[in-house]
This record gives structure tokens, C-alpha cells and sequence, in this order.
């Protein structure tokens, strides 16, 4: 019975945790879009890349 001191308590802190973060993220609109991160890996271009060099270019500077 002596372990319930220490659940009831430790619940009810993570129960209102969760509650912080939950209200955090809808008050920095977390959930606003919710359709676009399903959609973007079915795009047909990719993200560019940044430009590298090659090793071709690397081994001729001077």
C-alpha cells in the first residue's frame, strides 16, 4: 500500500505534464497543418540538394 504514496503523485505530475506540452504545442500551432508532411513523400521532385564538388574539381585546384 506504501508504493501508492508514491504512484498517485508521480501520475498526476505526468498527467499535467502531458497537459503542458499538449496545450504548448496548439498554442505554437503544432497542429495546424496537418495534411502537408503526409503528402511530401509522394512529390516527384525531391528537395534540391546542395551543389557539390566533385572529386574531379577537388583534385585539380591549385
Amino acid at each position: 500500500m506504501s508504493i501508492l504514496v508514491v504512484m498517485v503523485p508521480l501520475s498526476i505530475l505526468l498527467l499535467i505534464g502531458a497537459g503542458v506540452a499538449f496545450f504548448w504545442a496548439v498554442d505554437h500551432d503544432q497542429f495546424d497543418d496537418l495534411d502537408t508532411p503526409r503528402l511530401l513523400p509522394l512529390e516527384d521532385t525531391p528537395a534540391k540538394a546542395p551543389p557539390r564538388e566533385s572529386s574531379a574539381a577537388a583534385d585539380n585546384a591549385p
